[in-house]
């Protein structure tokens, strides 16, 4: 069982998630991060994965939430290392970094996990279900939600190559 776990990343999205969801677990155990703007309160913070690796922490599986454009690199060094991944969503910057980073854990016999917040919501059984069989030809999407309001603090969305935002506006039902 996965027991020790290393936060990647502690932005919003793992302060507000991650680490309240590893605190109220009784099967994982948050033992370390990685932040070079600093960890989280009362567990080791490390400047980066090889001076975690390097520390004599155990650590089973890491949930890597740092911005996209350097989560494939970190993804296949914890690989490397043996680790279980978890990906903050968008999971990778492209679909062949997608393909590298399954095929590598494939490899290395650990487990690769994609986060998405609504992933195993009930809607989304039945709209596979719906959607079985049917093809789609088209779509339109109304963008509501306030990125600035609802994600403060992500200046690396709007920064070159921050990729943008990749909720794809079913994700928050807030008006």
């Amino acid at each position: 069982m996965i027991r020790n776990v290393a936060i990647i990343g502690a932005g919003k999205i793992a302060r507000d998630q991650h680490v309240p969801a590893l605190r109220a677990s009784e099967a994982f155990s948050l033992v370390a991060t990685v932040d070079t703007g600093g960890g989280i309160d009362g567990v080791p913070n490390h400047r980066d994965l090889a001076a975690l690796l390097a520390s004599g922490i155990r650590v089973d599986a890491v949930a890597i939430c740092t911005p996209p454009q350097v989560r494939g690199a970190i993804a296949r060094q914890a690989i490397a290392a043996g680790l279980h991944v978890l990906l903050e969503k968008p999971p990778a910057v492209t679909l062949t970094e997608l393909t590298v980073l399954t095929d590598l854990a494939r490899g290395a016999g650990v487990t690769l996990f994609a986060a998405w917040h609504s992933r195993f919501a009930p809607m989304v059984e039945g709209a596979r279900d719906w959607l079985h069989g049917k093809t789609v030809t088209g779509g339109q999407v109304t963008w509501r939600e306030s990125v600035r309001r609802w994600d403060p603090g992500h200046s690396w969305l709007w920064a070159p190559g921050g990729l943008g935002v990749f909720d794809p506006g079913i994700t928050r039902s807030r008006s």
